[in-house]
């Protein structure tokens, strides 16, 4: 049984920690945390370079007055005797040029370190203690670091001359010679040992302190590396946890969500995105309400009719013969077509309204469709004028667009007030093939004109359901010229009416 709880207890750890905002949180301070480092490591490495080149070059310098005085008494001797032969000349020359305080006399010769105090006049070499020079007496300022009794003379053949005191021979190789010339002519040189021990002694002194220095600022760098990470994956998960909760109300079918949308980045626009799909998904709710509605509205009116007849013969009040017949067969008939263009849209909606599409004469297309219609147009007096191009062909499925234009007559019998007018067109446009369909009042608001393909629609005004039709024909135009790859627009009419626009991509073996 612990067993089973310490696993759900870790499970249950497992979930609160793969989280966005843990992983955001550990993502960023991360990323940070590698800054931090990379920093840290390229700073020690410049600072350990750049502590030793600042070693080099400050010795060098100090040297550059010795180089002028030897090339100076090379120049007034001939030769280096005067220093080969005087060594105390050449600890002397060492304490001027550099300023130095000398040790004790004889220490170049090794005398015995307990010899009498220097003379009154000698007091400029006064002891020292090694590694840490004392004040020269010629009031310069010393570097922060000084060479030591590391210098030693060459002659042009890199022979050492006067080596310092206690080199060891495998030391020698160590040093570095700088160049005495005299009248452009190399005639010895100056070398030193660098003092590589002093450095890195100051290395790690210097390493240890920048260390400490770069602790604490790391640490402070790593507090608001943390905070900046927490407030930022805070931020982030916070938004994106208002989009999981509005896509779950959705999910549950609460089109009415919304999310606020704050500022202009990818959140700002993707919740923009959210509540347009909010909206788009709210109106498709009502709209189907309403298609419910208007659907059951549709079945009731010629039910109730047929109803109300059949009741007229039971009770005795109409006398069943063909004229009552007749309007059953009437109510019934309408009754089908409302069905059968439900059924035509469904299908449309599925994508199973199959298409037999072939290369068709569109103009024979359309003289069929109103030819069916010539009695209707007849009784209605309608005056047709066409005018079509025999030579334009189309892909299509000649028995839709047959319904497309049997639709479209259909409508402008019903709606169209006497003396009605039509006038079709078909001619060649960019390549496609053009149908103007244009009848006489009544017209049509410009306010509606994008709506009137919306199933079940009709405008009140002109277009009455006292005029008959269900709302769908003109629905099932635009789903059948879509499937054709086409476009349907309505405008005004010149005639005074209604004028759609049908437009079909031309076959490519035109006849």
């Amino acid at each position: 049984m612990g067993l089973l709880l310490s696993r759900s207890a870790a499970g249950g750890l497992r979930r609160r920690l793969d989280t966005l905002g843990v992983k955001l949180f550990l993502a960023i301070a991360g990323a940070n945390l590698v800054l931090v480092m990379a920093v840290y490591l390229i700073y020690s490495w410049s600072f350990d370079r750049g502590l030793v080149e600042y070693v080099n070059h400050t010795e060098q310098a100090r040297l550059t007055p010795m180089i002028s005085r030897l090339a100076d008494g090379y120049r007034k001797n001939g030769d280096w005797a005067w220093l080969t032969e005087d060594r105390e000349a050449w600890a002397a020359l060492l304490g001027e040029s550099l300023g130095w305080r000398l040790p004790r006399r004889g220490w170049l010769r090794g005398e015995d370190a307990t010899a009498p105090a220097p003379a009154p006049d000698e007091r400029r070499y006064l002891p020292f203690r090694a590694g840490r020079p004392e004040t020269p007496v010629q009031g310069g300022a010393v570097p922060p670091i000084t060479i030591d009794w590391r210098v030693m003379l060459f002659d042009a053949a890199n022979r050492v001359l006067i080596p310092y005191p206690g080199a060891e021979p495998g030391e020698m190789e160590l040093a570095v010679k700088l160049p005495i010339r005299v009248d452009n002519r190399v005639i010895g040189y100056l070398g030193y040992i660098p003092r590589l021990r002093l450095v890195r002694s100051l290395e790690s002194i210097t390493s240890v302190q920048q260390s400490r220095r770069f602790g604490v600022i790391g640490l402070g760098m790593l507090a608001a590396v943390l905070l900046v990470a927490a407030l930022i994956s805070h931020w982030l998960s916070r938004r994106l946890r208002a989009l999981g909760q509005g896509a779950t109300a959705l999910a549950r079918g609460v089109y009415s969500t919304r999310i606020s949308a704050r500022g202009h980045d990818e959140l700002a626009r993707l919740a923009d995105d959210f509540n347009h799909l909010a909206q788009a998904l709210e109106a498709a709710q009502r709209g189907r309400q309403q298609w419910i509605a208007d659907i059951a509205h549709e079945l009731r009116t010629p039910l109730t009719s047929l109803r109300a007849e059949i009741e007229a013969v039971q009770d005795g009040v109409r006398p069943l013969n063909q004229g009552s017949i007749a309007s059953f067969a009437q109510e019934v008939q309408q009754l089908t077509r409302l069905v059968e263009d439900l059924r035509v849209l469904s299908l449309s909606d599925l994508g199973a309204l199959t298409y037999r599409k072939e290369p068709v004469a569109l103009a024979e297309v359309l003289d069929d469709a109103l030819s069916a219609g010539r009695g209707a147009i007849a009784a209605r007096a309608l005056t047709l004028e066409t005018m079509l191009d025999p030579a334009i062909r189309v892909d299509a499925d000649s028995e839709r667009l047959t319904q497309v234009f049997g639709n479209l007559l259909q409508n402008t019998l019903r709606y169209s007030e006497s003396p009605a007018q039509l006038r079709v067109h078909l001619q060649r446009d960019a390549g496609e093939a053009r149908i103007d369909w244009e009848d006489s009042p009544p017209g049509v608001p410009a306010a509606d004109l994008a709506r009137l393909t919306d199933r079940l629609y009709r405008v009140d005004e002109s277009r009455a359901r006292a005029s008959g039709g269900s709302g769908l024909g003109l629905a099932i135009v635009k789903a059948i010229v879509d499937a054709h790859g086409g476009r349907l627009q309505a405008s005004a009419s010149a005639l005074g009416g209604l004028r759609w626009s049908i437009w079909l991509p031309m076959s490519e073996r035109q006849g």
